[in-house]
């Protein structure tokens, strides 16, 4: 069974340094950690115009706010001297955009890069579709907006070639995608080609979609990618170490990134009853019972199939990390689960963090009577119960109680 784990975050810089990597056109551009690096990049770029962008990977950074003062987290300018005193008022100090947390989020780096007027946007992407069972591209003459707005509106823009994985992207479909996103004379040419390196770059790094949104052209003739989202598959992280070592997990939950180190999931909620499961389906019938009988789920932690007892323990630390718990509910149905393992963990859990909340256990499946004979011989205070009903409705009593 794949272990359940974190989408794969990489910032802006990053995912271009890829496609560059693969021959595909992009910004030239440079990264800095310091105002005079910034600086120095925008004199080394020598270009009419700049664009310094600060790398977070939140949306909405064209319209954030820095707590410096400054607002916008992207900025164009015709004086490489600008670049150094507004790269100063965004390193250090925390933006806010629509999708950060109220404080913001810390800029450590920027992306200095040359400005290109683009004189028309096109949409294309390389994704896996599940019906065609392989790789497809999807294009549109629409880009820089919502495609999922163009599909409903103009489904007739909506392009599709499906790629057959043994023999990849022929130059008849790269050239007939290139025109049927609006490119003509010598640019359908250099979009087709951009396609083709754009599908290698989706096979070298195992990804699962590569979107460009836009893939425009400009006045001078070139055909460029602004600007790209790439996800990964998880399961090929064994052969794609140098990508996965790029995983930005500064913005991530602290106690999420270090259950992803165990094979965990953890996804943190605002109640005070903390749920330790396995599956997803289970988390969301837990938390909704949690609530039916008065009480809010705090967050919950999924143990997912091959379960060890270090995890059960693990996954008892990080939900008592969290000062908002005042009860613990697990619910665990063993299938593939040994439920004799999560009680082995569970009650080592309780001696060696000295657990100081209720604890409600409803186990079911696999080796369940031998479960609850390690449960009840422990001598722990752990509360049994019978079904789901049964453990919410104790685990909401307990916290009454207190």
């Amino acid at each position: 069974m794949v272990s359940p784990r974190r989408w794969l975050n990489l910032q802006e810089y990053q995912s271009k340094k890829l496609m560059q990597d693969s021959g595909v056109t992009v910004q030239r551009f440079f990264v800095a950690d310091t105002a005079s690096e910034a600086l120095e990049a925008a004199k080394r770029l020598k270009v009419k115009e700049i664009v310094l962008k600060a790398q977070i990977l939140a949306g909405g950074r064209g319209k954030g706010v820095f707590d410096s003062g400054l607002k916008g987290g992207v900025h164009l300018t015709k004086e490489p001297a600008a670049v150094g005193e507004l790269a100063g008022k965004m390193l250090g100090f925390n933006l806010t955009t629509k999708q950060t947390p109220k404080e913001g989020v810390k800029v450590k780096t920027v992306m200095v890069a040359e400005a290109l007027d683009i004189s028309r946007e096109t949409y294309f992407a390389i994704l896996m579709d599940r019906s065609c069972n392989g790789p497809v591209m999807v294009g549109s003459p629409q880009g820089g907006v919502d495609i999922e707005e163009v599909a409903a509106t103009t489904p007739e823009l909506i392009f599709k070639e499906v790629i057959d994985i043994f023999e990849g992207v022929r130059d008849d479909q790269a050239l007939r995608m290139a025109a049927n996103l609006g490119f003509k004379g010598p640019l359908e040419k250099q979009a087709a080609d951009q396609i083709k390196r754009l599908y290698e770059l989706f096979l070298k790094v195992d990804a699962t979609q590569v979107e460009v949104n836009p893939l425009g052209e400009t006045p001078e003739g070139q055909v460029v990618c602004f600007d790209a989202k790439i996800n990964f598959d998880d399961n090929a992280e064994f052969r794609q170490k140098a990508v996965f070592a790029m995983d930005d997990t500064t913005e991530s939950d602290p106690l999420e990134t270090e259950a992803a180190k165990y094979d965990l999931k953890y996804i943190g909620l605002d109640g005070n009853i903390a749920c330790f499961v396995n599956g997803a389906g289970l988390a969301m019938a837990t938390c909704d019972i949690i609530d039916l009988h008065g009480g809010k789920p705090a967050n919950f932690l999924d143990l997912g199939g091959g379960v060890k007892e270090n995890q059960v323990y693990v996954a008892f630390k990080l939900l008592t990390a969290d000062p908002k718990v005042e009860a613990i509910l697990v619910n665990i149905f063993g299938g593939i689960v040994n439920c004799a393992i999560i009680a082995n963990g569970i009650t080592k859990a309780c001696r060696e963090l000295e657990l100081k909340v209720p604890l409600v256990v409803r186990l079911e499946g696999t080796n369940v009577q031998e479960a609850k004979r390690i449960l009840s011989e422990s001598g722990l205070p752990i509360t049994s119960a019978s079904d789901l009903d049964d453990a919410a409705k104790k685990a909401v009593a307990a916290i009454a109680k207190k």
